[in-house]
């Protein structure tokens, strides 16, 4: 099973019925692949539709029909489009239960980086910001590592998107929650031992507590 599979059916088992979820651009929107079976919940996509479902099948997207990243996406039964003002009143408004995000760092005490690398040309900061800071639970789902790299570190050197923290990080090799601002260990990846996560962490994690092994 390959990193973002392992991390997209960990988030899966987050969702709770009648939920209404963002998925972002990257690793999020395969989440909505791993639906757990008698869970129905609402996908939510920034550039306006409520009712996303899977990635289509090669060959079977819609030129209309696509993600906030331009990527296409299904409509399930009764899915509803509206317009940017309104998507944004959604998230701004408390009314998402759930944003899940993609991460380029994110640090000991919950802070995220994810919408900028300066001096890289980008279209623009998206709904980053009225995520973090507007739904109800904020879950980031990021390989632990990229070139060589820890993106779990002590501080973001990169400019942080929301100054509130997330709730939970999902990697291949972890899953790492924040109470009262510390990073806490709760699970590891299939395989994956505590050692191996504390050293390809640059951040101090909490490891006290039990840490079983993800289920998938």
């Amino acid at each position: 099973m390959d990193a973002q599979t392992i991390i997209a059916k960990r988030i899966s088992r987050e969702l709770r019925d009648g939920m209404l979820v963002n998925l972002g651009v990257g690793i999020p929107t395969l989440v909505a692949n791993y639906v757990p079976e008698g869970i129905h919940v609402f996908f939510q996509s920034e550039n306006g539709l409520i009712g996303t479902g899977p990635v289509p099948e090669q060959g079977m997207g819609l030129a209309m029909l696509t993600d906030a990243g331009g990527r296409p996406v299904t409509a399930l039964p009764g899915a509803s489009s509206f317009d940017s003002a309104m998507s944004f009143a959604l998230i701004r408004g408390g009314h998402l239960d759930l944003t899940v995000l993609g991460g380029l760092q994110v640090d000991q005490s919950g802070r995220l980086a994810n919408w900028v690398i300066p001096d890289k040309m980008v279209p623009g900061m998206g709904g980053a910001m009225d995520l973090v800071s507007g739904a109800k639970r904020v879950i980031v789902a990021m390989q632990h590592r990229a070139k060589g790299s820890s993106k779990m570190v002590k501080k973001c050197s990169l400019p942080v998107t929301s100054t509130r923290a997330i709730d939970l990080l999902v990697t291949e090799m972890a899953v790492i929650a924040f109470p009262k601002g510390k990073a806490t260990l709760l699970e590891r990846g299939p395989g994956v031992s505590v050692a191996q996560i504390v050293d390809a962490s640059d951040a101090h994690l909490d490891t006290s507590g039990q840490v079983s092994e993800m289920q998938l």
